[in-house]
């Protein structure tokens, strides 16, 4: 990704908890360097304890670094004028549960000194876009987790900011719900805002990051592109189609690269993942209501109740 303007830098940042004598308990985060450029996503992975929700707090204002320098917008991370810039979403929402939806986007745009018709129609907008519209007069208590998850990216939301931090986006959600969220955070993105997303789901990280930082006890222990993290130079994938798989194919394909120095490890068809399947699965069962899956029987086997089934092959019955 080529170098753009820089809106997150950290430099030699530093967090060392103390206990009551001053004497060192834990480093949270040691010596930290990075930078974030505009109109990205960029990821903080690591395990728990790792440093991600520290460098989030951080960088918010929440905590005041031991050592080193927090820059937001080339503003210092205490300085509270920065965050009318800031969109967050928390790991686990401080939303107030007596509100309803319009309630609370209501009350956040007040934080922010909008004008009562900019919060109506923001409010308004974004809960058609997080998808709660029918439920927008229940009161968040009566929410479920993946409920009150979106209506905290609407809440994050609403002052139009620059940038969007989000601790672990799609907790909560169902793998619709997931979908949905890593979709929406790309199309922010596309909007031009800078996405910094921590998140333990690999895959999340993975389907929609330009870059990740992975951290490790408090340090950085890499920091690239998706693409160079994952590219294996030591190996070379092959796909094709139009052909089937036999042995004259493997013969030659193994002499072709025995020629070249190499080996041939595997060759098989692709697979897809998980998610993509019950996605697809979700979207066949909406264009054809009423169609289920019927499992294989033998021929010897008596005919199942919901009436007569060809053998020897998977069927789907309406």
């Amino acid at each position: 990704m080529a170098k753009t303007e820089v809106v997150v830098e950290t430099r030699k940042l530093t967090k060392i908890y103390r206990d009551f004598w001053g004497r060192e308990k834990k480093v949270a985060l040691r010596a930290l360097n990075m930078e974030v450029y505009r109109g990205e996503i960029f990821g903080l992975l690591g395990p728990n304890g790792s440093g991600k929700t520290t460098t989030i707090k951080l960088l918010l204002g929440l905590l005041f670094p031991t050592d080193g320098d927090a820059l937001v917008f080339n503003m210092a991370s205490g300085e509270v004028r920065k965050n009318e810039r800031i969109g967050y979403l928390p790991e686990e929402s401080y939303l107030y549960r007596f509100l309803n939806a319009e309630e609370t986007l209501d009350f956040y745009g007040r934080l922010f000194k909008l004008d009562s018709k900019v919060r109506q129609e923001r409010a308004e907008k974004l809960i058609e876009t997080v998808g709660l519209k029918n439920d927008k007069k229940r009161i968040l208590r009566e929410y479920s987790k993946g409920m009150r998850q979106r209506i905290g990216l609407a809440q994050a939301l609403i002052n139009d900011p620059e940038l969007v931090i989000l601790d672990e986006p799609t907790s909560g959600l169902d793998p619709l719900g997931t979908r949905w969220m890593k979709d929406y955070i790309v199309k922010l993105r596309d909007e031009g805002k800078t996405i910094i997303m921590c998140s333990h789901r690999l895959e999340d990280v993975q389907d929609i990051c330009d870059r990740v930082a992975i951290l490790n006890e408090g340090e950085l222990r890499k920091l690239d592109s998706v693409k160079n993290l994952l590219e294996d130079v030591l190996r070379l994938e092959l796909r094709a189609t139009g052909v089937q798989l036999n042995d004259e194919l493997r013969r030659d394909l193994e002499a072709v690269l025995e020629k070249h120095g190499g080996n041939l490890e595997f060759i098989g068809h692709p697979t897809t993942t998980l998610e993509a399947l019950f996605l697809r699965i979700i979207e066949e069962s909406k264009a054809h209501p009423g169609r289920r899956y019927m499992p294989e029987v033998s021929k010897n086997d008596p005919q199942p109740a919901g009436g007569p089934v060809d053998a020897g092959s998977t069927h789907i019955k309406n």
